[in-house]
């Protein structure tokens, strides 16, 4: 199987700083609410990559739940491999693949744990069966079968039967306070337009990369 071949133009729109806002969040917002329009698949799937104490980097998707001026909000099992890598070194990096849309937004900068008070606001938002899952899933620990996740699932299942799934105490949620910030647009003949954001004693300077 050859892959040299399999290529396209870039040719859905452009980026210019004229059109460029001046605020990053604000930026993401328009984008976001555009990705959301053009009902492209998974609009707030987001790439997060984290680094062990070995320097080695690992991603994995998850979906973004609330952004705003603070940073970007994601909810996970804090004894899975991202929450305890992110407890070793705080520095992460976000991914949003609008492919159809050809662009991307990557966001770097520090994960903070979030309240149990916004943890737990969250999580009886959840259907119930995200919240039975919650409690079943050992997050990235290893599970013998299918069967085996299926029959703990079961019984989390009977035992909160009646009344409300209270809030397990290894899950809660990070903010990703970011640091930088970049826009991508594909452009014909690859020549893309890049505009990265970096924060600066609480201001953000802008600046066009080249492709």
């Amino acid at each position: 199987m050859s892959l040299q071949d399999n290529r396209r133009e870039y040719d859905y729109g452009k980026l210019s700083r004229e059109s460029l806002l001046d605020n990053p969040f604000a930026q993401f917002k328009r984008w976001m609410e555009q990705a959301i329009e053009a009902d492209i698949q998974d609009p707030t799937a987001m790439s997060v990559a984290t680094v062990n104490a070995e320097g080695k980097p690992w991603q994995r998707m998850v979906l973004l739940k609330d952004f705003d001026e603070r940073g970007f909000v994601f909810y996970t099992n804090l004894g899975s491999r991202k929450a305890t890598e992110i407890e070793g070194n705080a520095q992460v990096s976000l991914h949003f693949p609008w492919l159809q849309l050809d662009r991307q937004v990557i966001v770097g900068g520090r994960a903070e744990r979030l309240s149990t008070t916004d943890v737990m606001k969250y999580f009886l938002s959840r259907p119930k069966g995200s919240q039975l899952a919650a409690w079943a899933s050992k997050q990235s620990s290893r599970v013998n079968s299918r069967q085996a996740l299926e029959t703990q699932f079961e019984q989390v299942k009977a035992k909160f039967s009646k009344g409300e799934i209270p809030l397990p105490d290894f899950w809660g949620g990070y903010r990703v306070v970011p640091e930088e910030i970049e826009f991508w647009q594909g452009g014909e003949n690859r020549l893309h337009d890049r505009f990265c954001f970096k924060r600066d004693n609480n201001q953000w300077t802008i600046a066009r990369l080249s492709p």
